[in-house]
């Protein structure tokens, strides 16, 4: 394989990557939070003390505009950072008592988007088509 298929391989790699992650978190956290603002409204935790409706709307922002940007490839590495946070906070502030295995989801979700953080999204972005800085973010 010569340089040009290896490069084009790693590409559809991080694109596997940032969608089939971005979707599963988009799906099965994100748009039932969105669909459901009403009742998870009454059950979010609120580890911070912000208030349910703001803590729940930084959770859809981090749950489901992050993803969409990721899917996208736009501010990749930018997008990756509020769903980090939302992670951490939820398996090390909300819920420590959990084993390594009710947490399982959760921790993969963290392995894939630190990947895509470090990794950036690859050439099949549209942040491929910035220019400077906004290039890598």
């Amino acid at each position: 394989m010569n340089t040009f298929d290896e490069r084009r391989m790693q590409d559809l790699g991080l694109l596997f990557l940032r969608l089939s992650g971005a979707l599963f978190l988009l799906w099965v956290h994100g748009l039932p939070k969105l669909l459901n603002y009403s009742t998870e409204l009454s059950r979010i935790e609120d580890p911070f003390h912000l208030g349910a409706a703001p803590t729940l709307i930084l959770a859809i922002f981090a749950e489901v505009l992050c993803p969409l940007l990721i899917m996208a490839g736009v501010l990749v590495r930018l997008a990756c950072l509020p769903i980090l946070f939302l992670l951490a906070v939820a398996l090390l502030v909300v819920h420590p008592q959990w084993s390594l295995e009710e947490g399982q989801f959760g921790w993969l979700l963290l392995i894939v988007f630190t990947s895509v953080f470090i990794a950036g999204p690859g050439g099949l972005a549209i942040n491929t088509r910035f220019a400077g800085v906004l290039r890598h973010a």
